[in-house]
């Protein structure tokens, strides 16, 4: 392998990355983001649900409520705020529905 060849494959970023449903979006260029975990009881062996919110950076205030995102792990921007938004995975119905109302009444 040659040094060029090295150079071409960029690593992998070791950033954590989830998946979450987004919970508020009242602050400025801030979301906060509900990802659900499902891990089993640690003595009854049951499959349990845990969620944990996430404070993320969205620069362009582009998330709505309801979306589901992917948030990346940053470097810290506030008190809470530890990600930021990768990308919206699906937009919820209820911004959908927004969408088009709004377009109507324009």
């Amino acid at each position: 392998m040659t040094a060029t060849e090295k150079t071409e494959q960029a690593p992998a970023t070791r950033r954590n990355e989830k998946v979450g449903q987004v919970v508020s979006t009242k602050m400025q260029k801030t979301i906060v983001v509900a990802v659900e975990m499902r891990k089993a009881h640690p003595k009854y062996k049951r499959i349990v649900r845990q969620t944990k919110k996430f404070y993320a950076h969205d620069e362009q205030s582009s998330a709505r409520l309801g979306d589901m995102v992917r948030i990346r792990e940053t470097r810290p921007l506030s008190k809470l705020k530890r990600w930021s938004l990768e990308e919206i995975v699906r937009r919820s119905t209820l911004a959908q529905i927004e969408d088009t109302a709004h377009e109507a009444a324009n």
